[in-house]
């Protein structure tokens, strides 16, 4: 790793990690964490470097929190980590390889001691793994807390976080690299691809993968925009002309996705992660129970009971969700209440003003979708937490599908109700519309710009108590690292990802009826673009690596969008009038037909994704060829162990009936 400010600091490493604990922490806890990351590996510790950060002497220590560390590593150990975590590289040859510290000169841009060969966000990585994984060995509870319980083998960073003695560990910025990457990536508006190997370099694959989804869905919208252009200028009022649209829009719909798999799995193995082994998941730091054994494991540690969970789930969280769902169907119904009153005034006695009016309800309406969306994300987040699930990944699979199923009603119910039971095409353009570009600007405000003012503010603050004239000039670095602590945290792709996806749903289900839905889509990425780049560098605080191959359960979402359109774009299409006049006396026939194209249409999604490979082939063969080399290199590990065993027991007899050899 390079140094890029050695005079900034007065510790003799390259600070990698910031821990902030309590502010009353006990001393004697301090003391055995600091030497519990210090002690070596065989020792049971995590041997880092750690040092407590070294306040400016204009600065008031009664003010500040004294607990503030910087942790990092030798590059040894740095190395060494990365074989722990699994890091995939590209090997000499071109394929990409676990990387091994015994065969490390093998790997491509491994040179001298390998200073350059792992990236900061890496070494980052890496710490956090290490620190995570600091197990308690004796202890039976924390120094100077013995209330609180230590499990042999159990993580003891985590335990403490959960307690509340870890108040946040968070990666430091590299001013130098996230300068360079602001000027290529949002600083100066141009037409061109974003650096995602620049923006994964710095920030890891998962939120890489999130902004190359952001680019390729735009990019993706682009025909749909430029076909809907002309249908929004020529044919606004021909409601017949739309079918073709409609087909188009399950045609590209199907195909933007499948073709999206194989994207980002091109993506992921240049990367790395494609082939990267699952790590085995440590428990939540929110996870409690009573003290039993993992039956994996074998260790002692909090049990929780899965049919207590089942209970909380199906008894408390599901009637929840279901009491909120019939809340917004009310909302909703106040909603077609107030249209209804607002056009009847319009009728009576058309004006300017009542023509204006017309457009309130739907404002309103839009808004109060979006408070309720957040307002429920809270609700949602709590309950989850209730649930206890004892694994990360269990724990966002059933917050993702809450929101999900939330989401989805309250944004979509009203224009199910105004195109299928009202059938008034020209409302549903009007809500289409005013929902599209209401929670746009919502978004864009509420996400973005608002965090950014008032980061902006606290920017501001620091600098001049430091006695900084100008934001631009470079802070010392007990100042940036208590700036950066009091930045805001991350919190991971989700509302991202939620985002695009109430945008897919936009477009897909019913861009027919408003084609101009694509076109605005286009623009409120091009926009989210900027913005989500512009609070990543500049309002929150630097968020740690993670490994991805994909979205994850987002394809799954998407997808499901998907088929939910094929059904709502069918409908529509058997409600127009061109396909009526083709079954005048029989409204059975024109369901049996508009059924039967459904379930042709679903089948073209279903082959499609069955013809087009989620890996595209030449990754196929790569990833074989390094298996099966692995097994290979196996074999012969094994026949050599056995070998060796023989030869020094002198049981030479017993060689021609070892299974293994034969």
């Amino acid at each position: 790793i390079e140094l890029n400010r050695p005079s900034l600091h007065k510790t003799p490493f390259t600070p990698l990690v910031v821990m902030e604990l309590a502010e009353d922490t006990n001393e004697e806890a301090v003391t055995w964490l600091t030497s519990r990351i210090k002690d070596t590996q065989q020792s049971g510790g995590a041997e880092l470097m750690i040092d407590r950060l070294t306040l400016d002497d204009n600065q008031d220590p009664k003010k500040e929190n004294q607990n503030i560390f910087i942790v990092g590593a030798s590059r040894e150990r740095l190395l060494v980590g990365a074989e722990d975590v699994g890091l995939v590289k590209e090997f000499n040859d071109g394929s990409m390889r676990g990387f091994t510290y015994a065969n490390r000169e093998n790997f491509k841009g491994f040179q001298g001691d390998g200073d350059n060969f792992l990236s900061m966000a890496e070494c980052q990585f890496i710490v956090k793994h290490e620190l995570d994984t600091l197990r308690a060995r004796g202890e039976t509870h924390v120094p100077g807390y013995p209330k609180i319980r230590l499990y042999p083998g159990k993580s003891v960073v985590r335990r403490i976080q959960s307690k509340g003695i870890l108040v946040q560990i968070f990666p430091l910025h590299d001013k130098e690299e996230l300068k360079r990457l602001s000027s290529m990536w949002y600083q100066n508006v141009q037409l061109s691809f974003q650096p995602l190997d620049d923006i994964r370099h710095y920030f890891g694959e998962s939120l890489a993968l999130y902004f190359g989804f952001l680019e390729y869905f735009t990019l993706a919208m682009v025909p749909m925009a430029l076909i809907g252009m002309p249908y929004y200028l020529f044919d606004w009022e021909d409601y017949d002309k739309y079918v073709l649209f409609a087909v188009f829009n399950l045609v590209w719909s199907t195909v933007f996705l499948e073709t999206w798999k194989r994207f980002s799995a091109s993506l992921a193995y240049s990367w790395g992660t494609l082939s990267r082994k699952k790590a085995f998941e440590e428990p939540r730091p929110g996870f409690h129970g009573v003290l039993g054994i993992n039956p994996v494991t074998g260790r002692q540690e909090p049990v929780y009971s899965s049919t207590k969970r089942q209970l909380r789930i199906y008894l408390v969280s599901v009637p929840f969700v279901l009491l909120c769902l019939y809340l917004s169907l009310c909302v909703m119904m106040v909603y077609f209440s107030a249209e209804g009153l607002v056009l009847g005034l319009h009728d009576e006695e058309p004006t300017f003003w009542t023509s204006l009016l017309l457009y309130v309800p739907s404002i309103i309406y839009a808004v109060v979708i979006e408070i309720m969306n957040r307002i429920y994300r809270y609700a949602a987040e709590f309950l989850t937490d209730w649930e206890n699930h004892r694994l990360e990944s269990s724990y966002q699979n059933h917050l993702t599908l809450k929101v999900l199923v939330f989401n989805f009603l309250n944004c979509f119910a009203s224009l199910f109700y105004i195109a299928f039971m009202m059938q008034d095409m020209q409302l549903l353009r009007q809500s289409l519309a005013t929902l599209l570009i209401t929670s746009q600007i919502l978004n864009q405000f509420v996400e973005a710009f608002l965090p950014f003012w008032l980061q902006k503010r606290r920017n501001k603050r620091v600098h001049r108590r430091s006695g900084k004239v100008s934001p631009d000039q470079e802070l010392p670095f007990d100042q940036q690292v208590m700036l950066e602590a009091d930045m805001s945290t991350y919190l991971g792709t989700f509302d991202d990802y939620l985002e695009l996806f109430l945008l897919f749903g936009y477009v897909s289900l019913f861009s027919c009826v408003y084609p101009l839905a694509a076109l605005l889509a286009v623009l409120n990425n091009v926009t989210e673009v900027y913005s989500d780049a512009l609070k990543m560098c500049r309002v929150f605080k630097r968020p740690f690596s993670e490994p991805g191959a994909d979205i994850g359960v987002w394809q799954l979402a998407f997808e499901s969008m998907s088929v939910i359109a094929v059904v709502t774009n069918c409908a529509l299409i058997g409600m127009s009038p061109q396909m009526k006049s083709y079954f005048p006396d029989s409204e059975t026939q024109l369901i049996l037909v508009v059924a039967t194209v459904e379930h042709v249409f679903l089948a073209f999604k279903f082959i499609l994704a069955f013809v087009i490979p989620d890996v595209p082939r030449h990754i196929q063969i790569k990833l074989a060829r390094v298996e099966f080399e692995s097994m290979e290199a196996l074999k012969k590990k094994v026949m050599y162990t056995v070998l060796r065993h023989f030869s020094r027991s002198g049981e030479y007899g017993n060689l021609k009936r070892c299974k293994c050899l034969q």
